[in-house]
């Protein structure tokens, strides 16, 4: 019988906007219970200062331009954590940490995928076992380093006794689809970044409002998309974009081209434009990977009405669209879950990538451990 592990997963994804937290139960291969979730937002200088350091990196040399920043806002980063997982009140002191940290800057070409926090000062400030730096073991192995939770999508799938094969979508600052045509103990799982996510509407609507994110999809509800200008987009995109990249950051993407649109019409515009990559991508996927006909909707973006809908009406009609809620699984969490279990598989030496998943030479095992 494999031994059980408790595992607080922490996920801080790409909206910049707090840590979601995940404690669980797993064996690290087949069993998995979740104990408790909980979302912890940043305050306002930790949200400010993630958006405002992202503005500044384009390029690998602003990560030396901006090192100061970075290191002042990765130490205020950690230090959040810390106090999220002194929240949980761990009293088992062999309970592990997936902490994922926050990413900054991700180019697979370049080989470096950089997430603010630092695994070694939360240890000292927690004195738990930390499990970091998941991507660095995959990037090193030829892979992208993303997607990195697909192994997670074919665990839930299968305790739910979920129909095969599916799809899960998840819908965060970037989008990634996994495919699962076998249940958990076969490789038949793959994997790719999509495009945008919710990076492009989320940002359109910090620099014209005084929310964070378009709830429901209601501002792109009451707009009109301008289709002269999502032409143009989409043009401009399909010419600069390569069709063979297999991952993205958020800063792929930027909204210029929706410039001097109301706040709704460029809701709209921005909507339309993020469904119509996400549908041609995933067709595309689908396309290499028949008999699918489910798509399972997760992460923040299943929320937003009018992205899903939009989606809905670009890929075929055969696809039925779900949100993954429905087969008792919380769509918020499924990341945080996802890195509770994959800091149990990096702490027993058991690959979390493999080359179906991030395009990686041979099965990667992930994740820096440092304990006590």
């Amino acid at each position: 019988m494999q031994k059980n592990y408790t595992s607080l997963g922490l996920m801080s994804g790409t909206s910049g906007d707090g840590v979601d937290a995940s404690l669980a139960k797993s064996n690290g291969i087949d069993k998995f219970q979740t104990i408790r979730d909980k979302y912890f937002q940043y305050d306002s200088s930790i949200y400010e200062g993630i958006h405002n350091l992202k503005e500044k990196i384009y390029k690998f040399k602003d990560l030396y331009k901006y090192q100061k920043e970075i290191n002042e806002l990765s130490r205020k980063i950690t230090i959040f954590h810390a106090k999220v997982i002194n929240e949980f009140k761990l009293s088992d002191h062999d309970t592990l940490v997936g902490f994922h940290g926050q990413t900054i800057y991700h180019n697979a070409d370049e080989k470096i995928s950089l997430q603010l926090g630092d695994g070694r000062l939360l240890n000292q400030l927690t004195k738990k076992k930390i499990i970091f730096n998941f991507r660095k073991n995959d990037i090193l192995n030829g892979g992208d380093g993303a997607p990195i939770t697909p192994i997670f999508h074919q665990l839930i799938a299968t305790q739910k006794k979920i129909n095969l094969p599916v799809c899960i979508l998840n819908v965060g600052g970037i989008s990634n689809a996994t495919i699962i045509k076998e249940p958990i103990g076969s490789l038949k799982i793959f994997s790719k970044d999509l495009g945008p996510g919710n990076c492009l509407i989320d940002n359109w609507i910090r620099k014209n409002s005084n929310y964070k994110f378009d709830d429901k999809g209601l501002f792109a509800s009451r707009g009109q998309c301008n289709e002269i200008i999502l032409e143009q987009a989409q043009e401009l995109y399909n010419n600069r974009v390569d069709k063979n990249k297999f991952s993205f950051d958020t800063n792929d993407f930027d909204i210029s081209f929706a410039r001097g649109l109301s706040l709704e019409d460029g809701a709209a515009t921005l909507t339309e434009f993020t469904a119509s990559i996400i549908g041609e991508n995933l067709t595309i996927f689908f396309n290499k990977h028949s008999k699918i006909e489910e798509i399972l909707v997760c992460g923040g973006g299943r929320k937003n009405e009018s992205l899903l809908m939009s989606l809905s009406k670009k890929i075929p009609k055969r696809f039925k669209i779900k949100q993954i809620d429905n087969y008792e699984i919380n769509g918020d969490f499924v990341e945080s879950q996802a890195f509770a279990f994959l800091a149990i598989r990096s702490y027993k030496n058991l690959p979390i990538s493999f080359p179906t998943t991030t395009r990686c030479h041979s099965p990667t095992a992930g994740g820096e451990i440092i304990e006590n």
